[in-house]
């Protein structure tokens, strides 16, 4: 999922394959294969993929195109693979959460108005265990340490240059300042802090249309407007000034 690209508009097949794609996991909590989507929107094998690969290009999944059969990795905000934040709700354990940023818009989906979702997650420095819960895309509340932070380590100049995995991986927890700087240390690179209150605005654009808006326009990974927003919102990107 290169930068930059320029603007495209879905197929039908596209909208529909996000769209039940998002139902599936909302009411279920795990991802469909291809024999669900073809059993519930009657796409064959070759329809699918192509699909994914738009999704895909357009910032909504990240998927082994190289595989037989398109294995789905993540469909924001779910992670088919243990990530660093599980998501519960009525106190049952739903799903994985894409990435600490993504706990930020995951209770704005309409499947889960109304309820309260609690994120169970870990400082990245230490593992300590950190839990918030969110309730309709609010700011964290109930927090397990008050002045837990989303920790970004890698520059949005970096991000999507195959697709979002690292820009995923690279959004973590850590408990404060101090747990931060220990973590750059652990990890060789210098990041940026963001606040829950800064994390909802920032993923606003994106929350407010997930699921919300069947015909939400292809995403673009463009990192001047998103350096642009950061500062805007009044984080810190000193670490990634050249």
């Amino acid at each position: 999922m290169p930068q930059n690209v320029a603007v495209f508009e879905w197929t039908e097949d596209a909208l529909r394959l996000r769209q039940f794609v998002y139902e599936f996991w909302c009411e279920r909590g795990y991802g469909p294969n291809l024999r669900d989507i073809h059993e519930g929107l009657g796409m064959s094998r070759r329809e699918i993929i192509q699909a994914y690969k738009q999704l895909q290009l357009g910032i909504i999944c990240v998927v082994s195109e190289d595989t037989q059969n398109c294995n789905l990795i993540k469909f924001q905000p779910f992670s088919s693979f243990p990530s660093q934040v599980k998501a519960f709700i009525d106190g049952t354990f739903h799903s994985y959460v894409g990435c600490a940023m993504e706990s930020m818009a995951f209770s704005k989906m309409p499947a889960f108005a109304g309820k309260e979702v609690r994120f169970e997650s870990w400082c990245a420095c230490c593992f300590e265990p950190i839990s918030f819960t969110s309730k309709d895309g609010a700011p964290a509340e109930n927090r397990s340490h008050p002045d837990f932070r989303v920790h970004i380590s890698l520059s949005p100049w970096d991000w999507g240059n195959v697709d979002i995995t690292l820009m995923c991986d690279s959004m973590n927890f850590v408990i404060d300042a101090e747990h931060a700087d220990r973590y750059e240390r652990q990890i060789g690179r210098r990041g940026t802090l963001i606040t829950p209150e800064q994390g909802v605005l920032f993923v606003s654009v994106v929350a407010d249309e997930r699921m919300h808006n069947y015909h939400w326009p292809p995403g673009q990974m463009a990192p001047k407007p998103i350096l642009k927003g950061m500062k805007m919102l009044g984080v810190d990107t000193s670490n990634w000034d050249g």
